[in-house]
Parts: C-alpha cells; sequence; structure tokens
C-alpha cells in the first residue's frame, strides 16, 4: 500500500490504535515495573534503529513501539536491563532490521527477542497475565479487524481450534491468558502472518494446536513460554501454509477448467 492515505505508517498508527486498550491494561496493573521495562525497550530499539538510519539510510518506523510493547509484557521478568537490552538487540537487528525494517521482517522481531531471551536464559519466571489484562486483548481484536489491519482469519482459526481442544479437556483454563495475548501481539502480526484467506486460518489453527500441543507435553513451562515458542513456530511456517493454500486453489481452478 504506497498510494492515498494507507502507507506503511498508517498501518503501523491503526495497530498502535488496536493496542492501546492491551498495553493502557498492562501498564496499569504492572505499575512502575511496567514502565520501566517498556522505556528500556523503547530506548534500546530507537538507538538501534538511529544505527540502520545513519548507517543504511533505513527509515525509522514507529513499528519499533509495537515490539517493545510486546518485548516487555512477553519477555521473562527479573533478567535485568543488561541481559533484557541483550535480547531486544538481537530481536530488533536479526528478526527485523538486517531485513530492511518493519513490513519486510520474516518473523516478528519480539517473537525473535522472547524466544532468545526464554533459551539464553531459562531459570527467569515468566509473565503472568491478570483476567483484566487479558480480557484488554478482545477490544484490540474488535479494533484491528474492523479496520482490516489485524488478520480475521488468523485469531478465527486460533479460537476455533482453542474451543475445540478446551471443550475436550486438552487446553487448560490457565493457558488461555497468556496464549490469547501472544495471538494478538505476535501470531496475528500483519507481516509475518499468512496472507491468503485460507492459510490464514490454517495459521491460526496451526498456533492454537501448537499451544495445546505443549501446554500437554512440556512439564514445567509456564504459559507464556509455550504460546511464545508456539508463536515462533507458527511464523516459521507461515509462507508454507500460503504454497498450501496457492496448491488448493489451483488443483481446484484446474479440476474447474477440465470438467468444462
Amino acid at each position: 500500500m504506497t498510494k492515498g492515505i494507507w502507507t506503511r505508517e498508517t498501518v503501523v498508527l491503526m495497530l498502535l490504535a488496536a493496542y492501546l486498550p492491551l498495553a493502557a491494561f498492562w501498564l496499569w496493573f504492572g505499575g512502575a515495573p511496567a514502565v520501566q521495562r517498556m522505556g528500556l525497550a523503547l530506548m534500546v530499539l530507537v538507538f538501534w534503529n538511529l544505527v540502520f538510519l545513519l548507517m543504511r539510510a533505513q527509515a525509522m518506523s514507529l513499528a519499533l513501539v509495537i515490539t517493545g510493547l510486546a518485548i516487555a509484557m512477553l519477555a521473562p521478568e527479573g533478567l535485568g536491563p543488561f541481559r533484557l537490552a541483550l535480547g531486544i538487540s538481537f530481536g530488533a537487528v536479526m528478526g527485523e532490521l538486517v531485513f530492511g525494517g518493519w513490513g519486510r521482517n520474516v518473523v516478528h522481531p519480539a517473537t525473535v527477542a522472547v524466544s532468545f531471551l526464554g533459551f539464553g536464559f531459562p531459570g527467569f519466571p515468566w509473565p503472568d497475565f491478570l483476567p483484566p489484562v487479558a480480557w484488554a486483548a478482545v477490544p484490540a481484536v474488535l479494533i484491528g479487524t474492523t479496520t482490516g489491519v489485524l488478520p480475521g482469519g488468523v485469531i478465527a482459526g486460533a479460537a476455533v481450534v482453542a474451543v475445540g481442544t478446551s471443550s475436550l479437556g486438552l487446553l487448560p483454563p490457565a493457558a488461555l491468558p497468556a496464549a490469547g495475548v501472544v495471538l494478538v501481539l505476535l501470531v496475528a502480526d500483519p507481516v509475518t502472518s499468512a496472507t491468503t484467506r485460507f492459510a490464514r486460518w490454517l495459521n491460526g489453527a496451526l498456533y492454537a494446536g501448537f499451544v495445546t500441543l505443549f501446554a500437554a507435553g512440556w512439564q514445567g513451562a509456564a504459559p507464556a513460554q509455550y504460546a511464545v515458542a508456539a508463536a515462533l513456530l507458527t511464523s516459521l511456517a507461515a509462507p508454507l501454509l500460503d504454497e498450501v493454500a496457492l496448491a488448493l486453489w489451483y488443483a481446484r481452478r484446474r479440476r474447474r477448467h477440465g470438467a468444462h
């Protein structure tokens, strides 16, 4: 989208508007520690964006605020400024900036950063989300899907599988708050999720399937931990899901024309 009012930064602004209820509730209930984590994340992200601006004339984007929010909310707690800054730097540079900035990345930089911190420092606890914070993801979904910046198929596919597995007793209720927050912040990212209609449903369904699998088999893991791991695997599979959806479409088209 390069013409009219829809530019890259317009999409970012709409995403920020969608995430505003989630951010407000998290900051309100998190208090000073949440504000400090958010501030540190933004400082590190601004620094690396400035570095790439000066070295490669790569324009900065307000998408760094979204990345900072996701990392601050989902990263393990008690890491300290140095470890947290290290993880943010790795995620920002290797997950986004080396690819040319937001909109060209393959995996969400926050997914890369939080996964790096989780695997690199496994002894630190993962965050829990209070019910009001988790429920704040609902208006984020409504705003994002209404404006078209969040892929509704991804969220719907995940919801269908989550309801099914929960009703069968396979997905514990304790996993839902963290899984919902990760779904909204990371999995439903319009850049790194699947792009075709059917693949988006598969994208969301695969994420919920991974969450269910990890909840059942990953002993000792926190809900946020296996939700982030599910988000990472789902993001890596998104291009393959698009290929599957396109292959099915071409097969149906060949059969339709062959019948005539």
